[in-house]
């Protein structure tokens, strides 16, 4: 995993994507989508550092946070611009696909 992507809890979730842009990867250990995707994401991360946060949450251990953005499928990447929900995407990208996802917020 990237030094660039910090995992996140229900307890520091809200102060960490409050400002900026920020892309959230909730997984799950179990989840052998979950372990396709994460090195994309670790990937964006180095491609898009400066411009965008990127964060993990593992939804079984932050089952408060999950339900607040309705993850009920993983992996889901989430969006998010100064706090607020941009969009989010449910299941694996491609790194082509992960990019174009987070050139929106850009």
């Amino acid at each position: 995993m990237s030094d660039l992507v910090r995992s996140l809890s229900d307890a520091t979730f809200a102060e960490a994507v409050a400002t900026g842009v920020s892309l959230v990867d909730f997984w799950a250990p179990w989840c052998a989508p979950c372990r396709e995707v994460s090195p994309r994401v670790d990937q964006a991360a180095e491609a898009f550092k400066g411009q965008v946060a990127f964060y993990r949450v593992n939804v079984d251990d932050n089952p408060k946070t999950s339900e607040a953005y309705d993850i009920l499928s993983m992996p889901t990447l989430l969006l998010l611009k100064n706090g607020k929900p941009l969009d989010k995407v449910i299941g694996a990208l491609s790194r082509t696909e992960l990019d174009t996802f987070l050139q929106q917020a850009l």
